[in-house]
């Protein structure tokens, strides 16, 4: 149930303006949501107007393929006059010319009724490659335009890093700064970062863990000064670009699943998003809102403060983030549940604000009666176990001779214990190649392709961040020295 201000028309828009999720920012248009990592109030940027789609639109949307659709809903979002459409198709097309499987994302259609629908068939077989990409070709369109540099900030669990690399690397308008949890990634996703030696990025080995990293990038961000000076910006899935292409996931996973279209009312699907960071779901969210008949489910691993809040309101931190086998999930403070709050409020923002400032300062938080209402009628959830992810592999190598990665067995471990008639679809987010020690510990063989076999001979580069340093310090002084390198050090517009 997801209502209030915020619904439109589907025609094409003729703006589309974007506001933050506290109110203290005014409006922006894409560009200017593009460019920004928080709004300026500490908010996250959402549309104004959510666009309404009415069930012949849905119907016709059925037969696209997905680069189809991610276009179809990026010009309901991008206004022609800042990116004509001929452009923006040009633009998607590019970003998904390396993807290796020919449809871009493939649905799996296994035993017991285990749909799987593969976001991973991009550069570093995961799923933030889809949204990724999109964003830095319209990253690269605009500071062409300009003649602008920026200077990306990231932090990232896993793969949010490796594929914000490689929508960059080599873009002489564009420096990025990406920091990992030393130790707390696996061995791949690491080297697919530290293996890339292009002058635009550099590499930073925290030790710390996904949340202790985001700190100083907030930081940094809340210096609005710096932040001015060095153009920063974010590509985590604060940004609203991410989102926005991530919202095609759940349409081309409905059009897959949904038995038939030809009935009044539209089938139900039921989708099943593995969820960390909350992007996945807070764009399943949107989708929801503009009118795609689905059920969410958010599935979490022990890290369940997503599970807690939707369960029984309860948005507070535990004692400490547990090291689990899907632990691109090891995540306590999940920000997008703030834009789907925003949603459920009806958009607002005063509410918000009070509520995530009341959480920056206690790290504990009982949502209001109604919020928590509106919160569990829209999203149902699970958390999974080690031992159930590990018993999902199993089962579905078994079943089908078919590998999942630990959060797409997340996905899985709900679907097995839910078997019943409900079309549903299991967002798989990475392959499993990535995985080799989850899958050993489920005792299962790994299958590794040559690009990811080929990372364990080639040069690395990094710099480490060690515990007690000034990390925000650290990152300030190796931006400042970059900029100073490339001429720069101040604004660019």
């Amino acid at each position: 149930m997801l209502s209030g201000p915020g619904s439109g028309s589907g025609a094409s828009p003729a703006s589309m303006e974007y506001v933050s999720t506290r109110g203290g920012a005014g409006t922006v248009d894409f560009e200017g949501a593009l460019f920004s990592g928080y709004a300026p109030d500490g908010g996250l940027f959402m549309p104004r107007r959510i666009p309404l789609l009415d069930g012949d639109t849905l119907r016709r949307w059925s037969h696209l393929s997905y680069p189809e659709l991610v276009k179809e809903l990026c010009s309901l979002f991008i206004t022609a006059d800042l990116v004509p459409r001929s452009a923006l198709n040009d633009l998607i097309d590019k970003a998904f010319s390396r993807f290796r499987h020919k449809d871009v994302v493939h649905l799996s259609r296994l035993k017991d009724g285990l749909n799987v629908l593969e976001l991973w068939h991009g550069v570093t077989y995961a799923f933030k490659d889809l949204s990724l990409s999109c964003t830095g070709q319209f990253l690269q369109y605009f500071l062409e335009k300009k003649q602008k540099h920026v200077t990306v900030l990231v932090g990232t669990s896993g793969d949010t890093g490796s594929s914000a690399i490689e929508g960059v690397r080599g873009q002489k308008n564009v420096d990025i700064f990406v920091l990992l949890p030393k130790g707390l990634c696996t061995q791949i996703q690491e080297l697919q970062m530290t293996t890339v030696i292009e002058d635009n990025v550099h590499v930073f080995a925290a030790h710390g863990n996904s949340d202790e990293i985001d700190e100083p990038i907030k930081e940094l961000f809340a210096d609005v000064d710096f932040a001015r000076k060095y153009n920063l910006m974010s590509l985590n899935s604060v940004n609203w670009s991410r989102i926005m292409v991530q919202i095609a996931h759940h349409f081309y996973a409905y059009f897959q699943c949904a038995p038939s279209l030809d009935t009044t009312p539209l089938p139900l699907v039921e989708i099943v998003v593995p969820t960390g960071g909350g992007g996945n779901i807070t764009a399943g969210c949107i989708a929801l809102k503009m009118g795609l008949p689905i059920r969410l489910v958010a599935v979490v691993n022990s890290n369940d403060i997503i599970h807690r809040t939707v369960q029984h309101g309860d948005f507070s931190l535990s004692e400490s983030v547990k090291a689990t086998l899907a632990s691109a999930m090891d995540i306590q403070e999940p920000y997008n549940v703030e834009r789907i709050l925003w949603l459920l409020s009806g958009s607002d923002s005063q509410l918000i604000k009070m509520l995530m400032e009341r959480f920056s300062v206690s790290k504990n938080l009982k949502l209001p009666e109604d919020l928590h209402r509106k919160l569990s009628e829209t999203l149902r959830s699970c958390s999974a176990s080690d031992e159930d992810i590990m018993r999902a592999m199993q089962r579905c190598w078994e079943e089908n001779h078919y590998l999942l990665c630990p959060h797409s067995a997340v996905a899985a471990h709900y679907h097995y214990s839910h078997l019943d008639s409900t079309p549903r679809c299991c967002l798989a987010p990475a392959s499993a190649a990535k995985f080799q020690d989850a899958l050993l510990r489920a005792s299962l063989v790994p299958q590794l392709p040559p690009e990811i076999t080929a990372l364990m001979t080639m040069e690395t580069r990094s710099t480490p961040l060690e515990r007690g340093q000034n990390w925000a310090q650290a990152l300030r002084e190796q931006i400042k020295a970059t900029a100073q390198r490339r001429g720069q050090g101040a604004t660019q517009t």
